[in-house]
This record gives structure tokens, sequence and C-alpha cells, in this order.
């Protein structure tokens, strides 16, 4: 089953798939050390990872499994970041949200506006009955992303993550279908 990638808009951000001409700004994030130093993998020094993340973006699209956005600003078009709905396991009728930002675009809201976005399109695209996100321990800041998505904190993976012989901790969170429909019953009332 072919799930097209999304074009999505919100308030301040447009998503939409990935194209060839991403790959600068893509590299310039995903080889931040900065950017990644909560990330389940090392900073990019190849350049080749732009044609490999590229291409399993147009390859999760074909074979149905999700999709990875880029996000940029409505305003002026400027890439922020990406996020990816994905692992998405038809038997158990879930899947998995992630995100990453440049560090210019933090602590202002554009995770949880294109989360957001991305969640409603996914609930609405396939029968999901479950969401999973983790954060690393260190990061208190993307937890408070997924607490204001309405997921759950269920625990802490405890040792998951060896990155460059750093040992790190994952909260994972979880999101049903049941709770995101009551949040956004609650949105649309309030609106």
């Amino acid at each position: 089953m072919t799930v097209p990638t999304p074009v999505l808009e919100t308030e301040r951000l447009r998503l939409r798939p990935f194209t060839d001409a991403d790959g600068e700004e893509l590299f310039a994030l995903m080889s931040n050390a900065d950017v990644l130093r909560y990330w389940d993998s090392s900073p990019w020094t190849d350049r080749a990872n732009i044609t490999r993340f590229l291409d399993k973006c147009r390859r999760v699209s074909e074979e149905g499994t999700g999709a990875r956005v880029a996000i940029e600003s409505r305003s002026d078009g400027a890439f922020l970041g990406w996020a990816t709905f994905g692992d998405w396991d038809e038997d158990f009728r879930s899947a998995s949200l992630g995100y990453v930002l440049k560090q210019d675009a933090w602590g202002q809201g554009y995770a949880t506006e294109a989360s957001e976005a991305l969640l409603g399109w996914a609930f609405g695209a396939f029968d999901l009955n479950r969401v999973q996100s983790e954060a690393d321990t260190r990061n208190p800041a993307s937890a408070r992303v997924l607490e204001k998505l309405g997921f759950v904190h269920e625990g802490t993976l405890r040792e998951d993550c060896i990155v460059d012989g750093v040992v790190s901790d994952s909260w994972v969170y979880g999101l049903l279908r049941r709770e995101w429909d009551a949040r956004s019953a609650s949105s649309a009332t309030a609106a």
C-alpha cells in the first residue's frame, strides 16, 4: 500500500515531502553535534547520508509504512527541520513519531506544532491504535513537547543507546487513539 507523503499546513509551518534540493540544509542539520547530542546516532560526516536519507523517505512512502516530512516556515520557506511518522505495524496498529529541528528553531513551539499536524494526518490515514515516541532522559524539552501533545510517560529504557561511547537512557511515551480523539474533540469544543 503506497501512502503519499502529505503536505500539511499549520499557522506557521508547512510540512512537505523532501526533495533533492533539501540536501544541503539536511546535511547541515544532521551533521551538527549540538543538535544531535540526544539523537540515537552520530552526527553525519559523510555526504552520502543525504542520498540514503532521501531514498529512505521515498521507500517509506512507497511501502506505506509512514512519512518523513521537511518542516519549513510558511512565512519565508526557511528549512527548520524534519519530522517522521514511521514504523507502521499493521498487525499491532502502532507506529512511532520523531522530530529534529535546527537550533535557531528551538523553544518556539515548532516541534509541537509540526508533530500535532503530522499526528492528525497519521490518525486519519492509518488505522492506528498507538503512537510511541522516545526522548533521551537528558532532554526534558523533548519530553515537554510529547506531554503537550497528550503523550503519557510510560517508563524508562535503561542504557538503551550507546552513541560514540556515551551510554544514555530513554523515556518511553505513548499516545492512544482514544486519547488523541478526546484531545481533538476537546480542542474543537474550545474553538
